[in-house]
């Protein structure tokens, strides 16, 4: 699958390009940006030649060996972001519902790089960390727009160091997808003991992880850790819904997690009471990865009175408003999950490195294959995660 790595070892490194200007040499990097998928799939990934950056004085310069596939909101102009209220916010600019692998987060926003690093700025005197090092990045506000075969951070707190046990394929998942997961989890954990205080040891709380792409994938495997320890063992209830019957199959290879699929060839009442059958009536929590009206819609009819819906800040901010009646009448609850914290995405690190949490199953790219990944991707035709390849470093 790598095969092509020599030949895009060649055309990614840095090249310099003599300007008319005289005889000054500007060494240029690849940079591949995903945006959000429209109508045209093959329109949201764009290849760029920018120059390396320099270093800033505080910060340090990355080699990106390894990126995850993801894509970023497409900037809204005025016009374009003040979507009126008869229009459907899933018609907002950059986002289309028609691609599976959106519905089913196989493609989800989020920034995600390991590599090793290359500089540090001059002002840097005193560090732990040491050139050549092995790092993934904290996605920090403002962080730059596409994967650069170099790109900096303002401040060394943004790096994160992986030890050497950890591949940097693996690693690059762990920023936005498995970070986002763990903070849903970590979230929902809190809603478990509300649940349980008070009731007799024989009191099960049910969850329902909605989807099988990439994000759900990662919650599935730490929330089966998550709730091994002694206060939630066998007080948990963990039930699957697949969009696609690869993402059941995946999700069938992970021990005491039940399973219903979500045929969308049924009726919304079947599904609902295939699904409500399969978690023994109607669940206290979902975490739903789905990125749609009606994949929402769903989970709140399964859900008890008092229940929550945990959803991701890009949902929410979509589709909140349509159910606020909604949630209301029925004494339910919608909460937007961040992404995670660095303190949170250290102890990840920990936690896969030691094998403790198990990572999805992910493919390797050349990172010049990015469109085919995308196209893929949108149709949910990788199992599990994808990885971009820059550069054949281990």
């Amino acid at each position: 699958m790598l095969a092509m790595l020599n030949e895009q070892n060649s055309c990614c490194s840095p090249s310099f390009d003599r300007t008319a200007g005289g005889d000054k040499m500007n060494k240029l990097c690849r940079q591949v940006s995903i945006e959000s998928p429209g109508a045209r799939i093959q329109d949201c990934v764009f290849n760029f030649e920018v120059p390396v950056p320099d270093v800033p004085p505080k910060g340090a310069r990355i080699q990106v060996v390894c990126a995850g596939a993801c894509y970023r909101m497409r900037g809204r102009s005025a016009s374009a972001s003040s979507i009126t209220s008869t229009q459907s916010t899933e018609e907002a600019p950059g986002y289309n519902p028609s691609h599976h692998g959106l519905r089913d987060s196989a493609l989800f926003p989020g920034f995600e790089v390991a590599g090793i690093i290359d500089a540090f700025g001059e002002d840097i005197k005193d560090t732990d960390l040491s050139v050549g090092q092995r790092v993934i990045i904290y996605p920090y506000d403002d962080i730059p727009h596409g994967y650069t075969e170099y790109m900096i951070v303002p401040e060394l707190s943004y790096l994160i160091p992986i030890p050497d046990n950890l591949p940097l394929s693996l690693a690059s998942m762990l920023p936005t997808g498995a970070l986002l997961a763990k903070n849903a989890v970590n979230v929902a954990e809190s809603y478990v003991a509300k649940v349980l205080e008070g009731h007799q040891k024989h009191h099960t709380c049910k969850i329902l992880i909605v989807g099988t792409g990439g994000l759900a994938l990662w919650a599935i495997r730490i929330a089966e850790q998550q709730f091994k320890t002694p206060e939630f063992k066998d007080r948990v209830q963990i039930t699957v819904a697949s969009l696609k019957d690869e993402g059941f199959k995946l999700a069938s290879e992970i021990p005491h997690i039940s399973l219903v699929q979500w045929n969308e060839d049924l009726y919304e009442k079947q599904i609902i009471e295939r699904t409500k059958d399969a978690c023994n009536g109607p669940v206290d929590i979902v975490i739903d990865f789905g990125t749609t009206s009606r994949s929402l819609h769903r989970s709140l009819q399964c859900l008890n009175s008092g229940g929550i819906v945990l959803v991701s800040e890009e949902v929410a901010e979509r589709l909140l408003p349509k159910f606020s009646k909604l949630i209301a009448e029925r004494n339910q609850k919608i909460e937007a999950v961040a992404c995670g914290s660095i303190d949170l995405l250290k102890k990840l690190v920990e936690l896969v490195a030691n094998g403790e949490i198990t990572a999805p199953p992910y493919t390797e790219f050349a990172a010049e294959d990015a469109p085919t990944v995308v196209q893929k991707l949108c149709k949910s035709e990788i199992a599990g995660r994808a990885v971009l390849r820059f550069h054949d470093v281990q």
